[in-house]
């Protein structure tokens, strides 16, 4: 695996004296890769908020059987994960490359911690790719330049956007940032997204309460979105069945999963 570094608009060195989300989300999924700050705020928020952690869960759930229906169903061997995190198990490179090791990967985020572990965790198989970019998704541009050159941008790629829309607060801006690289890929290619949501029917009131806590306490700022809100994300997209949902209750098989406030779905750019 390459590691390839861009500019991002976080500061190159670690700062652990405050919560970040990408090792509090990696405690609330049960990871061992956070410091005592991170689980401090995981805790508090989850005090607050009580389904967080199977907000969590399920999130990493949806990214499991999202990546294993395109990979076997779609045929899909290219994807941009924007928005890693920290690596931990059944991450989208081991998930696609079980299915067909010639799948290509590229990894994209920002964190410091997250590009060292990503060094040294995220190898896969020999016949593909995996690569990850240090950057940020505030840059679309220079995410797809980064990606052309592990990825080809003339065949379908699914651009994996879980819970990282949320951390981009103008939604202008962040709609922006969807269609620049949307417009990059070919028809064919995929949108993936999780996002957290203020509706009610979902459970989303809790977010707000739980959302104000964080920004005071912990980096990057975040914010939830409204149903019509993240809709919006998929304008000129065709929403595959169960279209936007719970994501816990995206392609749950026979199951009922309860449904929690993140929204889930996948769309297929015509």
């Amino acid at each position: 695996m390459s590691v390839n570094q861009y500019p991002s608009a976080v500061p190159d060195t670690l700062n652990t004296g405050v919560a970040h989300n990408a090792r509090v989300w990696n405690y609330w999924v049960g990871g061992k890769d956070h410091y005592e700050v991170d689980q401090q705020v995981g805790d508090q928020v989850a005090t607050v908020f009580p389904v967080i952690r199977d907000v969590a869960r399920a999130d990493r759930e949806f990214l499991g059987r999202a990546v294993r229906f395109l990979a076997s169903e779609r045929g899909v061997r290219q994807y941009l994960d924007i928005g890693t995190g920290l690596p931990t198990l059944e991450n989208t490179h081991e998930i696609a490359q079980r299915v067909a090791p010639e799948s290509r990967i590229v990894y994209v985020d920002n964190d410091p911690i997250v590009l060292v572990h990503a060094r040294s965790l995220l190898v896969g198989a020999p016949q593909g790719a995996t690569d990850y970019i240090d950057a940020d998704v505030h840059r679309p541009d220079t995410i797809i330049e980064g990606a052309s050159a592990t990825l080809d941008l003339d065949r379908p790629v699914a651009v994996m956007m879980l819970g990282i829309l949320n951390f981009i607060l103008d939604t202008d801006q962040a709609l922006d940032t969807v269609r620049r690289i949307m417009a990059a890929v070919p028809s064919g290619s995929y949108l993936v997204m999780t996002h957290p949501t203020t509706d009610t029917d979902l459970g989303g009131e809790g977010n707000v309460e739980a959302m104000e806590f964080w920004n005071a306490n912990a980096t990057p700022p975040i914010t939830a979105r409204t149903r019509a809100e993240i809709s919006a994300f998929f304008e000129g997209l065709d929403l595959l069945a169960p279209g936007l949902v719970s994501c816990s209750r995206w392609r749950a098989g026979s199951e009922s999963p309860d449904v929690l406030p993140q929204f889930g779905a996948v769309a297929v750019k015509p």
